[in-house]
């Protein structure tokens, strides 16, 4: 058993420097005009900080947030720090996983948002290694200068956790009567469909799309990857509004939407493998932990003050031993995305440990919405956040993690991907 997987790993005497670097810089730079908006809901990203919503900061109708959302963009734009793996030809600081890792967890701690979450994380190490160099000189730049905002077009009414039974077509058309539809590069796809549950979409100028473009290949053999101009002729996109009345989500239509052959990215109908490395990369991530470990301590804090005994129910034994269980999980939840970082440090791309991490979140997402409401008893039942303990935070967060065990795939999924990937069981 290597370093890594024991666990116990000692940060270097540069990655401790680098973490006071980042707490410096987050203390010296972040707008002061930037503040969480109390009465904003925030979506259901793990990277997301509660109170803002960077996608529809940037366009704002409040000059003032806006204006916060694009100073804080280009502040971390200089250093390379919105996608900070990136190569630095392409505007990221080519930094290290364990960089990373440190950079984002340090975000999460100083609660401030990232920036470009979607671009930055998941499509841009996908274009990494999967696209070719014309996509990334186009396309990187823009993402890691806060300049380019995309989406994830995966999920279908249909198509949730059997993703691979999308139905959106794209068929290739050539350009002219003179190019043939097989010539490499040329011509376009014509899109027709429907995507759901796509997060910030309404904000987004660009997505990245499955698409079928061989509905006569076996599900998982006949798709393709598409990146789309949310502005393109034929996209109509509607915003979801949610139980909590948020609208995190939306859904895109496709009618007739042209889209050019060189916005595929890898070979026509292997899409699939592309989506499951951006999957990859979605479930590694080290902000639910923090963001958790927050709402914990908020928690805590609210119980031991003399307001918060005021709302807190009388028997506190079972309640204590609670607290005590989430603070366990959620150390090894830390341990899991550390471990995945590592990996990546030594060259692996997130598979089945990514899925660990992401099923452990999912899954404590709920736990610790039933303990913090169960702290309170009838009083987290109060919706509106004045008056409220911890401004209603886990009535909230009781209605906010319903969904948690189905994003980014089901728990279902993802113990089948560890079963399969990590314990090598035979598929059923």
């Amino acid at each position: 058993m290597n370093r890594e997987e024991t666990m116990t790993w000692e940060e270097t005497a540069p990655e401790r420097e680098f973490r006071e670097e980042v707490r410096a810089f987050v203390r010296d730079r972040f707008p002061a005009c930037y503040r969480p908006d109390p009465e904003a809901e925030h979506s259901l990203e793990p990277e997301d900080v509660w109170g803002y919503d960077w996608p529809a900061d940037r366009r704002s109708a409040d000059p003032e947030r806006r204006a916060g959302a694009r100073a804080w963009a280009a502040a971390l734009a200089e250093r390379g720090w919105i996608a900070p793996h990136l190569p630095v030809a392409y505007g990221g600081a080519g930094m290290s996983p364990v960089q990373e890792f440190i950079l984002r967890e340090e975000m999460m701690r100083a609660g401030v948002p990232t920036v470009n979450g979607i671009g930055a994380m998941l499509l841009g190490p996908t274009l990494v290694e999967y696209g070719n160099d014309e996509q990334r000189a186009a396309h990187l730049p823009g993402i890691a200068r806060g300049e380019t905002v995309w989406a994830q077009g995966f999920s279908e009414p249909d198509a949730g956790s059997d993703l691979a039974s999308l139905r959106t077509t794209a068929v290739r058309e050539p350009t002219d009567a003179t190019e043939s539809a097989d010539a490499a590069g040329t011509g376009v796809y014509r899109v027709n469909g429907q995507k759901v549950w796509t997060s910030s979409a309404q904000h987004a100028d660009w997505l990245f799309v499955l698409v079928r473009t061989d509905p006569q290949a076996p599900k998982h053999k006949g798709i393709s990857f598409l990146l789309i101009d949310a502005t393109s002729p034929g996209i109509t996109i509607r915003p979801l509004r949610d139980m909590r009345g948020a609208e995190p989500f939306a859904e895109i239509h496709f009618d007739d939407v042209r889209v050019p052959v060189a916005n595929r990215v890898g070979e026509e109908n292997r899409g699939w493998y592309v989506a499951m490395a951006a999957l990859g990369f979605e479930r590694a991530g080290i902000g639910a932990t923090i963001k958790f470990e927050r709402v914990l301590e908020r928690l805590i804090a609210c119980l031991r003050s003399a307001p918060g005994q005021d709302f807190r129910r009388a028997d506190t034994a079972v309640l204590r031993h609670e607290i005590a269980q989430r603070h366990i999980e959620l150390r090894i939840q830390y341990a899991m995305a550390r471990l995945t970082a590592s990996r990546q440090a030594a060259g692996a791309v997130p598979g089945y440990e990514a899925s660990v991490g992401q099923l452990l979140g999912a899954e404590l997402h709920q736990r610790l919405a039933r303990t913090g409401a169960k702290a309170f008893g009838p009083y987290a039942q109060l919706w509106q956040r004045d008056g409220a303990p911890m401004d209603a935070a886990f009535a909230h967060m009781r209605f906010d993690a319903v969904a948690a065990t189905l994003l980014g795939g089901t728990t279902e999924i993802q113990r089948s991907v560890i079963a399969t990937r990590g314990l090598g069981l035979p598929r059923s």
